[in-house]
Parts: C-alpha cells; sequence; structure tokens
C-alpha cells in the first residue's frame, strides 16, 4: 500500500467520494440489481463496512449517486438562470449516453425509501421551491411541479427514442423552444 493509499482510506470526503464514483460506474454499467455492495468496495479500493458507515445502505447510496449532479446544480445556480442551466445539462450528453442507465434507474428503480426520498428531498424540492420563486401567480406550486415534470420528460425521452426528434433536433436549435416554455409556464397567469 503506497503513502496515497492510506492516506486516502483516512480522508472521509475523499473515501466517500470514491464510493460514490465507483457505484456511478457499477450502477451505469451493471444497473443496480447486479451491483453489489463488495462490487463496489472492491472498485472503490475501501472495506465494504464503509459503504453502509457513509451511506447506510445501497439504496441511499444510490440516491446520493442519482441527486449528487441535480444538488449540485440547485445549489450553486441563480433560480433566475436554473432553466438554462437544467434545460442545457439535459441536452449536453449524447442520447443513450452514461447518464441514460442512471436516469432510468432514477425512475424506475427501488422506489421504496432510499434513491425516491433523497432525489425527492436533495434534489426535486429545493428545484421546485426556486422555481416558485420565478412567479408570483397563485399557482405558482402547481407551475414550478409541471415545469419538473416536463423537463423530466424531456430528459427521459432523450434517452429512450434515439432516433426521435428530441434526441436527433440539434440543441442549439431545441433550448429556446424548451427554454420560451417553461418560461411562459411559470410567468404567464
Amino acid at each position: 500500500m503506497t503513502e496515497g493509499d492510506r492516506t486516502r482510506r483516512r480522508d472521509a470526503a475523499a473515501t466517500r467520494q470514491a464510493l460514490l464514483a465507483a457505484a456511478a460506474e457499477l450502477f451505469t454499467a451493471r444497473g443496480f440489481d447486479r451491483t453489489s455492495v463488495r462490487d463496489i468496495a472492491a472498485l472503490a479500493e475501501v472495506n465494504q463496512a464503509l459503504v453502509f458507515r457513509y451511506f447506510g445502505s445501497k439504496e441511499e447510496l444510490l440516491g446520493a449517486v442519482l441527486t449528487a449532479p441535480g444538488r449540485e446544480i440547485v445549489a450553486t445556480t441563480p433560480p433566475e438562470e436554473l432553466l438554462t442551466r437544467l434545460v442545457g445539462e439535459i441536452f449536453a450528453g449524447e442520447p443513450g449516453g452514461p447518464g441514460a442507465n442512471l436516469l432510468l434507474m432514477a425512475l424506475s428503480g427501488p422506489q421504496d425509501g432510499g434513491a425516491a426520498e433523497a432525489l425527492d428531498r436533495e434534489v426535486a424540492a429545493p428545484l421546485r421551491a426556486a422555481l416558485r420563486s420565478l412567479t408570483d401567480d397563485p399557482s405558482a406550486d402547481l407551475r414550478a411541479e409541471l415545469v419538473c415534470a416536463w423537463l423530466l420528460g424531456i430528459a427521459l425521452v432523450r434517452q429512450i427514442r434515439l432516433d426521435g426528434p428530441v434526441a436527433k433536433t440539434d440543441p442549439a436549435e431545441v433550448t429556446p423552444v424548451v427554454l420560451d416554455a417553461v418560461t411562459r409556464l411559470l410567468t404567464d397567469g
């Protein structure tokens, strides 16, 4: 074992990040059910007990993997720039690329506790709150929820209908259309 390995193993943040990276790689490649805690720990080069110490369960680890990108976007983007950033992220990767498996897992994976609760608590709820702040309309809650649902639907269609217009159209062409529609939904009373 090198000095760098010993240092990382004593660094809680680095160990947590290594587990997240290993889990993301394996969940994307194999899916949730075919990935074991032992596999994740082995790839991260740590003891599998650390998965439970840092995340509590495999489901909570999945939740952490799925929420990390969205949590970062919501936390670092001002509400008035959030829609542009989110739509940009939806169209950033290749349709059907590595993120597709994680998106599908988020929608169809273990929904009782763990990942589903983490997604709602750590990404969806703060996103809805930020979107609500963009409108004075009395139906702000409904409008924010509809925007979230529509963006999720666009992301999903882009990943599963690779031959469809949402996946095939140049992001520079489709982004303004999506932004115009969601802005109208939030602001037109």
